[in-house]
């Protein structure tokens, strides 16, 4: 099977880590140990130890763990949206192609071949548990201004043209699905660590099911037309 690489905004790293062996080690490791420690227990000392190499180096691929946290986050979403136009380019139907991608959005990770340096399962957590610290910064603006959510937006771009497409006068289309986006991770959390918070249990090993089928609803009943 052919290796693809996903184009990543400049601005996400001082030196391009899908161009090198060591950059791909970084990527990969880094995933691993944010999965497995947290990103507060995360460090580049850590990391450079894993990987048998120096902080130094590490350093000329990202300014600090939350500049790393960010890239990582943000391949997330461009894979995101790459098997999104992947799996539905030849479907007709706009109704077909929100549950194709919803399906997508929610559905619980599988390695994928294509991205060897990747564990998507555990980027995926990473998501999960990770993901807010990105923007809920005081940098936020200047971040946005660099274009470093630029995969999130475009994602929640394209979503909403599909439910556009479905009820073109529905007005609140960027706002949904930001919230669906941001709910598909959130009630997997609540599941597993605040149950009082949600209906879905993680222990019937389902959750990413329960979370489809509300979520999808959710979508439908917004939107109907």
């Amino acid at each position: 099977m052919a290796l693809l690489r996903l184009e990543m905004n400049a601005n996400l790293f001082l030196r391009d880590p899908q161009e090198t062996d060591l950059g791909r080690k970084i990527i990969d490791q880094s995933i691993r140990m944010i999965d497995e420690l947290g990103l507060e227990a995360f460090t580049f000392k850590k990391l450079s130890k894993a990987i048998d190499s120096t902080e130094a180096s590490i350093y000329r691929y990202f300014e600090n763990k939350h500049k790393l946290l960010v890239y990582l986050i943000a391949w997330y979403w461009n894979w995101l949206e790459y098997r999104i136009d992947f799996e539905t380019h030849n479907v007709k139907t706009p109704e077909e192609r929100l549950a194709i991608a919803l399906r997508l959005v929610t559905e619980q990770r599988k390695y994928d071949k294509s991205f060897p340096s990747v564990d998507e399962l555990a980027l995926q957590r990473i998501i999960t548990n990770e993901s807010d610290k990105t923007y809920l910064t005081k940098q936020v603006d200047s971040d946005n201004k660099e274009g470093l959510f630029r995969g999130f937006k475009s994602l929640c771009g394209r979503l909403a043209e599909i439910i556009l497409e479905i009820n073109p006068d529905y007005p609140y289309a960027h706002s949904l699905v930001s919230t669906v986006l941001q709910a598909a991770h959130q009630q997997v959390f609540f599941a597993e660590h605040l149950p009082s918070l949600t209906n879905h249990k993680a222990d019937l090993g389902k959750v990413h099911e329960d979370n489809y089928v509300f979520l999808l609803e959710l979508i439908q009943k917004a939107i109907k037309v």
